[in-house]
């Protein structure tokens, strides 16, 4: 299918990933690390978008430190189209940034937001779902578009939306009455059994002047700030303008900072909608849903490793050492992750931990 010529799309890359430490560092962070099929993440979303979005028109963010691996790894990125953050602003700022660049260049451009650390298949359903959530922000320019998911279990670690009626003309639409971040475990089994609700999938479709003015009326402190960097951007006063402001940017979360109220708009300014995805879909940010992505055997271990074991079950193996043997005997739900210089053990359950671990990290490990 041919692709249209007026659509966008901005990929979110920035991410440290220190959840998944120590496969995950500062010179090769979890975008760059191979999943399913050998392809890094940061691949698995560049050719999520073939033959929907040309690649001429595709956006990159992420941060300075990450800049010179990324480019490496995306050879087909123009230099014009990454957007480097000087340090990471939490997620409304770099969703702002693609936004407002953009609508400098093309105001009534259609962008979608995604980011580097999903696994989605089959691609295919993917890719009809994103062009029809193009089409429902096409023909409604106030309209914000997401995508929910059908949860599986009661997630704590994502965010839910709430399911409304149907969108009149937009198939798999609904409206999005309510956004809510990640609920501890009561909230996430009661929205589970309501069956109303869906995950949050992170991922966005709207006009780049309709999020700019989303967030001037929802985070005014950052949107000025954003003017500025946008309206500098192709010009020599790109530097001195990220300089001097990107650090001055509030640090906030896009869910709570726009979509949560933008959903909850009364005056017709916005509306937010959610396409059902359909497809497979994997959030890989921790240990626990990194290794989703291995095939389990028959007492549910997961290896990708030269692994010798004994009787364990629930065992999760990576390494990045095919020639290092790891062993197991009876052991029960572990992860166990080896690289050249650092091993990490640690009880699945407690999987979400590793964050704090590798920030207390020496730096020669980080």
């Amino acid at each position: 299918m041919e692709v249209n010529e007026h659509r966008y799309a901005g990929i979110i890359a920035g991410g440290a990933g220190t959840r998944l430490w120590p496969l995950s560092r500062r010179a090769r962070p979890k975008q760059l690390l191979p999943v399913a099929g050998g392809e890094s993440l940061l691949m698995h979303a560049w050719r999520r978008v073939d033959g929907v979005v040309a690649p001429e028109r595709r956006l990159l963010c992420t941060t300075e430190a990450f800049a010179a691996a990324m480019r490496g790894a995306l050879p087909e990125l123009r230099a014009e189209n990454a957007l480097l953050e000087p340090m990471g602003r939490d997620t409304l700022n770099a969703v702002g940034l693609l936004a407002f660049v953009l609508a400098e260049r093309d105001p009534r451009a259609p962008l979608a937001i995604l980011t580097a650390d999903h696994l989605i298949e089959p691609v295919e359903l993917f890719r009809e779902r994103l062009r029809a959530a193009f089409a429902a922000v096409e023909a409604a320019p106030r309209r914000i578009a997401t995508f929910g998911v059908a949860p599986t279990y009661a997630a704590t670690g994502y965010g839910y939306i709430e399911r409304g009626g149907p969108v009149d003309g937009v198939e798999h639409a609904f409206r999005a009455t309510r956004f809510v971040e990640k609920p501890d475990r009561m909230r996430a089994e009661e929205y589970l059994r309501l069956g109303n609700f869906v995950w949050n999938s992170g991922m966005f479709v709207f006009r780049a002047d309709t999020m700019r003015a989303a967030i001037a009326r929802f985070a005014p402190a950052s949107a000025a700030g954003l003017a500025e960097i946008a309206a500098a951007w192709d010009s020599p006063a790109r530097a001195d303008a990220m300089r001097r402001v990107y650090a001055t940017l509030p640090k906030e979360s896009f869910d709570r900072a726009v979509m949560e109220p933008a959903a909850a708009c009364e005056d017709g300014a916005f509306e937010v909608c959610a396409l059902t995805l359909g497809a497979n879909w994997l959030d890989i940010g921790s240990w626990s849903s990194f290794t989703e992505s291995v095939p389990p055997d028959d007492r549910g271990n997961r290896a990708n490793a030269h692994w010798l074991d004994d009787g364990s079950r629930g065992v999760r193996v990576i390494s990045d050492e095919p020639g290092h043997l790891i062993a197991t005997v009876r052991c029960e739900d572990l992860v166990i992750v080896h690289t050249k210089d650092a091993t990490l053990v640690v009880p699945a359950a407690e999987a979400e931990r590793v964050k704090e671990l590798a920030e207390r990290a020496p730096e020669a490990w980080r």
